[in-house]
């Protein structure tokens, strides 16, 4: 009797384990033709924080590295109200490229703050919850940046503003630039003025890191060749469908 009950045992044992490893085989056999294979939340919500995270170190790399901004599509140039500015200063001695001198300083005070705002990045991925990355990877193709955007931009202004005011100091950025606005309002006739450029600075720094996180954002929505784990294939796929 107890060898039968053994036996028996021993044959459910292996009938549940035979289905079970059925069960993956089937689930793969269904991914490589393509039919749809249920993806849990879990799933969701860790495939959507890997794409973040992977996105976001990419753009927080680049854009820290020198003449990440300096020298790409996310350059920083003066704002609108210093362009009289230095017109007007072309003509006046020392002065006659101001332009110039400005735009890579901001741009290299912008680079300086990059390399703090991955840990905010990191820190609003972590309280994504489920439903969120659901609704995010379904959603439009710059959901996740406009997710991050929305939770980020606060702390990273806040973490941006001092570093790049530091950082433009470092350079002698403001001190030049309030030395050739001292420049600009002692010429006869003009509107004085004093465009602050830390402001400016941060907002722009901010608005190119956003820009190229949605750029790796839609690349990974729409090039399978970039979804570099199994993870993120299945992930994906389910977006693909929708």
């Amino acid at each position: 009797m107890f060898k039968k009950s053994l036996l028996l045992f021993t044959a459910l044992l292996i009938s549940q384990f035979a289905q079970a490893q059925f069960g993956k085989i089937l689930d793969k056999a269904k991914e490589k033709v393509g039919l749809d294979v249920p993806l849990s939340q879990e799933e969701a919500g860790n495939g959507l924080k890997e794409a973040l995270n992977n996105g976001i170190g990419e753009a927080v790399d680049f854009l820290s590295a020198k003449d990440g901004y300096f020298k790409t599509p996310y350059k920083i140039l003066l704002p609108e109200e210093a362009q009289k500015v230095v017109t007007k200063l072309k003509a006046v001695p020392g002065f006659s490229n101001v332009e110039a001198d400005l735009t890579e300083r901001m741009n290299r005070a912008a680079e300086d703050a990059a390399t703090k705002a991955k840990p905010i990045f990191v820190n609003a991925i972590k309280k994504l919850t489920f439903q969120d990355a659901l609704n995010i990877l379904m959603g439009n193709t710059d959901a996740a940046t406009r997710y991050l955007e929305k939770t980020t931009f606060g702390p990273l202004y806040a973490e941006f503003k001092p570093i790049i005011q530091t950082s433009l100091d470092k350079v002698n950025a403001r001190e030049y630039w309030k030395s050739s606005v001292t420049a600009y309002n002692k010429i006869p006739l003009v509107t004085k003025t004093n465009p602050e450029l830390d402001d400016h600075v941060t907002k722009m720094a901010l608005k190119g890191m956003f820009s190229l996180v949605e750029k790796k954002e839609q690349g990974i929505r729409t090039n399978v060749g970039l979804r570099n784990s199994d993870l993120l294939k299945k992930v994906f796929a389910k977006q693909d469908k929708k």
